[in-house]
Formats: structure tokens, sequence, C-alpha cells
């Protein structure tokens, strides 16, 4: 459920592996309130909402038993419809937006375009394949399942770094940035930024 004029939107997402509740905010403070069952994600969200300035609520459990991944695929999912549906037709957002963030040794940058066209290039080489009990690949799962239902183009990169819980924050601090600046408004902005005049 969409709310536009405050560009706010709520997902509820119920299935055999996973039970999510997602609410996300778009001009928000970054007030986050989030309780999964994997720590690591829980502070990844939490670190993308407050670079963001995005509001974000999470309730999510899985079968974490079996592995983490139906619970972070599923979040990357519900985050990525609120996105899309808090967003409307997109009328006076910047629509594009780069940025680098350094965490210690780590350099990520993250490119965004709220296209329409789910697209995600994604370069990272970990040093290690676990943070905690947190696999690594998860990262990959987590950005396609969010640009595909967000329907955004994302570019990821992260440039170099030693250690693997730095480059993996340094990678969701660039994305709240980022998605921070690409649905900013625009007063310049008329009507929706595509020569196509739809996005």
């Amino acid at each position: 459920m969409a709310d536009q004029a405050s560009r706010t939107a709520s997902i509820a997402r119920k299935t055999n592996e996973t039970d999510i509740q997602l609410s996300f905010g778009v001009d928000g403070s970054g007030k986050v309130k989030i309780e999964t069952d994997v720590p690591f994600m829980n502070h990844m969200l939490d670190l993308m909402a407050k670079h963001g300035q995005f509001d974000l609520e999470v309730e999510a459990r899985g079968d974490v038993d079996i592995d983490d991944h139906h619970t972070v695929e599923d979040i990357g999912i519900c985050l990525g419809a609120a996105l899309r549906e808090a967003l409307g037709d997109k009328a006076g957002i910047k629509r594009y937006a780069s940025f680098f963030v350094p965490m210690d040794e780590a350099l990520a940058q993250v490119v965004i375009d709220l296209s329409n066209r789910p697209h995600l290039e994604y370069r990272a080489a970990y040093p290690s394949q676990q943070v905690g009990s947190f696999s690594t690949e998860l990262v990959h799962e987590f950005l396609w399942k969010l640009a595909l239902e967000a329907r955004m183009t994302l570019h990821v990169i992260v440039h170099y770094g030693h250690n693997t819980h730095h480059m993996i924050e340094a990678v969701f601090k660039a994305l709240g940035r980022a998605l921070d600046e690409a649905t900013s408004l625009d007063p310049r902005v008329q009507g929706v930024p595509s020569t196509k005049g739809v996005l």
C-alpha cells in the first residue's frame, strides 16, 4: 500500500519460507526499527536507512535454520517493491546518482538510475566468504532483488579493501546516500525526467 503524497509504502510478504512486514518512507529522518533473524543484515539496513535519511521499519522471520538466503532475498524483494511504490510516477525526481564512500581502508561506489529498467552490475572481491555467520554472496542476492523489484539500474563497485566487513559496510552506506540523491526532488524538473515522458 502506497501513499504518494508522503512518498511512503508498506509491503507484507508471507511465504512458506519467510514472513516480512516492511514500511519505507523516502522523505524521512533516518528513523529505523529493524528486527530480523539475520543480525548482520540488520546492521546493513540500519546503515543504509540512516545514511539515506529514510524511515524504515522491517520485521522479518525466516527459515534461518536452513540458512539466511531466503530472508535476505525476500527483504530485498520487499524493499525494492516499497521503493517503487513510494516513488509513484517519479515526477520531479533527480533520477540519477553516484556516490563514493570510504570505510577505513575500503572504498565503495554506487551508481543509480531509477530508470524502470532493472539491472545490476556488481563488482566486488571480498577477502572472506563469511562475516560472522553471514555469507558474503548474499550481498549480491539482496542487491539484485532490490534492483529488480525497484526496477532500477544499479551499479556497485568495491574498488578495494582488506576487511570484508568494512567493504560491505561501505556498499550499504553508499547505497543509502545514492538512493537519497536519486529520489530527491529537483524543483527544476518538470514532470518525469525522461525524454520518453515516462519512467
